[in-house]
């Protein structure tokens, strides 16, 4: 596993369900086309794994 996971938001989340909105929301990604860097770790993973088709990973 990496370091550090780089997380961008690629889709909007109008339209999304209210549960996968706050998991955008706590991954701290607020507006389109941002990116955060996170840990990778089993947490982030599946945060991640909920919203796959809104946001895009690159492994740091």
């Amino acid at each position: 596993m990496a370091e550090k996971l780089k997380i961008t938001l690629v889709k909007s989340t109008i339209g999304a369900i209210p549960k996968h909105k706050a998991t955008v929301e706590a991954l701290g990604l607020k507006k389109l086309n941002k990116t955060v860097e996170m840990p990778d770790n089993a947490a982030v993973r599946g945060m991640i794994n909920q919203v796959r088709h809104l946001v895009k990973v690159e492994e740091i």
